[in-house]
């Protein structure tokens, strides 16, 4: 599943690459954008600006709509220029955006929709975003206060919630509570405020290094890392990894299967269950 730090660098290439010009053809398979289309067409209008807020992907244009899109399990935006081989098959195409010097594909996306700039301001999932870490003046007291507050199973799920805080996702939550040393599946009651500081703040620290270019060029042929080595095999303390050695004590890590599809990975030695 994309991340948010993946989302705010899909939106930064995005930004660059189409603010300012104008949408020559806009092709779709998603019905409610195409009655949009059919009624307002969406080909002439200039793209004003691309940005994030947590998981949502927000394209501005111009005469008041804003194309939302989320990633969900398996979605992905690529740019392209004109005659360019798509690195992603036809079939999955959702949304094509094309410009005179550009081509934005949105892959396997289905949650999309256009909104007014007021309505998006309204907008139940926007508006019920909690702090967004790769926000520079983020709230992390506020962030703690929604996790305590979620009604969560357990921390794994509460720090999931993008209404307690926006961004992480199931590679940084499993990699978080590794670097904590939390156990995945302890109540959110049982864990402490330094506990809670500490995931938020690493969390924050992690998600912005994972945006910063020059992390990333470094970074590209391995992924995203939170070990800081290079090396393929060791890029991830947990997540990813079971029946592995515990990159710092050797126990064999462990996985379970939550809603949607996510994992979950931890150390039973590190991360033991609380009594």
């Amino acid at each position: 599943m994309p991340e948010g730090d993946t989302i705010f660098r899909a939106a930064r290439t995005l930004q660059r690459a189409l603010a300012g010009l104008v949408v020559t053809r806009f092709d779709t398979q998603l019905s409610q954008l195409a009655t949009v289309d059919r009624r307002a067409p969406i080909a002439g209008r200039t793209i004003d600006a691309v940005s994030a807020r947590g998981k949502h992907l927000l394209m501005e244009l111009s005469g008041d709509l804003v194309l939302r899109t989320h990633m969900r399990m398996h979605g992905s935006w690529h740019i392209y220029k004109p005659g360019e081989r798509w690195r992603a098959p036809r079939r999955d195409a959702r949304i094509v955006l094309t410009t005179s010097e550009w081509i934005a594909i949105a892959f396997s996306v289905n949650d999309a929709e256009f909104v007014t700039r007021a309505a998006l301001e309204h907008h139940a999932r926007v508006t019920a975003l909690g702090p967004d870490l790769l926000v520079d003046d983020v709230d992390l007291a506020e962030a703690r206060r929604r996790i305590r507050e979620t009604p969560a199973r357990h921390i794994a799920e509460a720090i999931l919630r993008q209404q307690s805080v926006a961004g992480l996702g199931n590679v940084f939550k499993s990699e978080l509570l590794f670097l904590c040393k939390i156990p995945p599946f302890a109540p959110v009651a049982s864990v402490t405020d330094a506990e809670l500081d500490c995931l938020l703040e690493r969390g924050r620290a992690l998600i912005r290094l994972n945006v910063d270019e020059h992390a990333v060029i470094a970074a590209t042929r391995v992924g995203r890392v939170t070990t800081g080595r290079l090396n393929p095999r060791e890029k991830l303390w947990v997540y990813g990894r079971p029946g592995l050695p515990c990159l710092e004590c050797g126990t064999r890590i462990q996985t379970a299967s939550e809603t949607e599809g996510r994992r979950t990975y931890w150390c039973p030695s590190c991360q033991a269950p609380r009594a």
